[in-house]
């Protein structure tokens, strides 16, 4: 089973938040796919199904983003799946607004949600999706950024993305990572492949 991870803050406070792309494209698959993830347990929301033909697990922490990965840790420890069938999706402030890129595995970057995964599971061997919403060097301003809602012009932007993503992660669940990488890795950034 693939356990594929949104991260995000709970409450409507943050619903429509960039720190909240990795619960839009989740939400956004499982509205595709028939899967309804309601089920509170393992300080997530969760919801089984199928997508690309394979049995998959749709998961929201309810830890608010620095936390995510003792949600992550309590899912992965329960279906007892290795961490290479682990995929996360996030927003990353270090790529272009709208630019979805896929990482086979890596580093947590300057991403809170991900240093607590990392952390939390002691390893970085997992496919993550990225979701870019640019961003400033300047700490304060990237907070009030991240968890800032959509501008008029990114509204667009950002829906595009999250679709985007969801055939991202269609096409590597149903196709594997490689295939996905050469169709959605298209743009070229200066992104370090250790983020």
């Amino acid at each position: 089973m693939r356990i594929i991870v949104g991260l995000g803050n709970p409450g409507r406070k943050y619903e429509n938040t960039r720190h909240n792309l990795g619960f839009i494209t989740i939400d956004r698959l499982a509205e595709e796919h028939g899967i309804n993830v309601t089920k509170a347990k393992h300080k997530a929301l969760i919801g089984e199904g199928n997508i690309s033909g394979q049995k998959v697990l749709l998961v929201k922490p309810q830890t608010f983003m620095n936390l995510s990965g003792e949600a992550v840790r309590e899912v992965m420890d329960y279906y007892k799946e290795p961490v290479e069938n682990l995929l996360v999706i996030y927003d990353d402030a270090d790529i272009p607004a709208g630019t979805v890129r896929i990482r086979k595995k890596g580093g947590a970057g300057t991403h809170n949600g991900m240093r607590s995964v990392v952390s939390c599971l002691g390893d970085g061997d997992f496919p993550r999706v990225r979701i870019g919403i640019g961003g400033s060097t300047d700490e304060r301003d990237l907070a009030a950024h991240v968890l800032g809602g959509f501008t008029s012009e990114e509204a667009d932007i950002m829906r595009e993305a999250v679709l985007t993503a969801v055939s991202a992660v269609e096409s590597m669940l149903g196709s594997g990572i490689d295939i996905a990488m050469n169709e959605y890795n298209t743009r070229k950034e200066t992104v370090s492949e250790e983020d």
